[in-house]
């Protein structure tokens, strides 16, 4: 499925955390965050990813403060859109496989 939001995900974050360097896909949604304003979309999306994976890596409390902010981010932007999910790392890879037409 794809989302609007899906190219801001690193294709190299995705791919680390498909091949289980979860360390590695957090530095990687960590630097793609910080390319963006902290009060954008863009750096909202990647903080919940970011949160995601803390939580993933049994990192609850960091995990959860980063959803809090990138969630209370995107209420306040109004978005509605989808909230990112784990899901999107993978959705990442299959948008990046897909052939072009």
């Amino acid at each position: 499925m794809a989302y609007p939001d899906l190219n801001l995900v690193p294709l190299e974050a995705a791919e680390a955390f498909a091949d289980g360097d979860e360390r590695l896909a957090l530095t990687r949604l960590a630097r793609a965050r910080d390319l963006h304003p902290p009060d954008s979309r863009a750096w909202a999306v990647l903080e919940r990813l970011h949160g995601l994976v803390l939580i993933h890596v049994l990192r609850e409390v960091e995990g959860t403060f980063a959803l809090e902010r990138a969630d209370g981010l995107l209420d306040r932007l109004a978005a509605e859109v989808p909230r990112p999910t784990l899901l999107w790392l993978e959705d990442r890879l299959e948008l990046e496989r897909r052939p072009v037409r």
